[in-house]
């Protein structure tokens, strides 16, 4: 992944090895080698850099991400938003990582897997625009909700489980199978963050809680806080409306109210059923220790803290 700084402007690969230096799980490369283990051994190289694309595509996500919601942390660090003052270099250096990612998935020699990551950017791009043209409209469906959070987090997932089965010629109904554990790993796990960005640790988290909803961004637990009683939301559209130092002590009271309330649990059920489909998934696979491992990593994206 580091190769992704290779041959880039200093200031530019400076930035881009604290940000992978600063932590993270490195889910999305562990699921590209887990997903091959399954059938024929793949090409070293062509793993490393499959490994290496679904990361270094991440990463660049981050970069806008940050910049969108003018975060000033990621993970406990400073982020480019933070550092950089020219908005227009920060938007050049994260489409300069999502290149850098497109030639390292190129490296597979592998034109499906290159499609697959063409249509996996597009679909994380079409999320952000649903997301960004869609704030503090609490009256969507929840339907809405899950194609963002597939597009958002759960596409990338499948990226990672499908390019690992491909490279290990895997049959389809293996490709498939391991689709439908990326796919509903992912979206439990982005629906575990959503519950963590109400009742987590701002320590462990490296960000301040409540920040989706103070930008508007309906989330899992939010949903079922404003379906839970009419005047909800009404509430939640007051308090975002408030301006000024009055905003910040009404909208930590409102993300107080929602984390004590049944939204959080109903959420939670939600997320552990869709762990339930991406383990029922696995079920075609043959059965060794990367399946458990895979099966582990499920239970672990909705029993984490962080």
């Amino acid at each position: 992944m580091y190769r992704a700084a290779e041959d880039a402007y200093g200031p530019l690969a400076m930035a881009f090895l604290k940000l992978v230096s600063s932590g993270g799980k490195r889910l999305r490369p562990t699921l590209v080698v887990l997903s091959s283990k399954f059938y024929q051994n793949p090409d070293l190289d062509k793993l490393i850099a499959m490994g290496a694309a679904v990361e270094t595509l991440h990463t660049a996500t981050l970069i806008h991400d940050d910049l969108i919601d003018e975060a000033t942390m990621r993970r406990g660090f400073p982020t480019l938003t933070a550092l950089w003052k020219d908005k227009g270099m920060i938007v050049l250096a994260g489409d300069y990582v999502f290149a850098r990612s497109a030639a390292l998935a190129a490296e597979t020699n592998n034109i499906r897997i290159v499609r697959m990551f063409a249509d996996t950017l597009m679909t994380i791009c079409d999320g952000e625009l649903r997301q960004g043209l869609s704030q503090n409209r609490w009256d969507q469906p929840k339907e809405s909700y899950y194609r963002r959070i597939y597009a958002k987090t759960a596409s990338l997932f499948t990226l990672a489980t499908q390019s690992g089965a491909i490279l290990s010629r895997a049959p389809e109904e293996g490709i498939q199978a391991l689709e439908r554990y990326g796919r509903y790993l992912g979206m439990a796990f982005q629906s575990m963050d959503d519950i963590l960005d109400f009742i987590g640790d701002e320590k462990k988290l490296g960000k301040p809680v409540g920040n989706d909803l103070r930008e508007g961004v309906v989330t899992l637990p939010a949903y079922y806080y404003i379906h839970q009683d009419p005047a909800n939301e009404k509430e939640v559209t007051r308090i975002l409306s408030i301006t000024g130092e009055e905003r910040n002590t009404a909208v930590a009271e409102l993300v107080k109210r929602v984390a004590e309330s049944d939204a959080i649990d109903a959420a939670y059920k939600e997320a552990v059923e869709m762990v339930q489909k991406a383990k029922e998934a696995l079920g075609v696979l043959p059965d060794n220790i990367y399946r458990d491992a895979l099966l582990e990593l499920a239970d672990y994206s909705v029993a984490r803290e962080v």
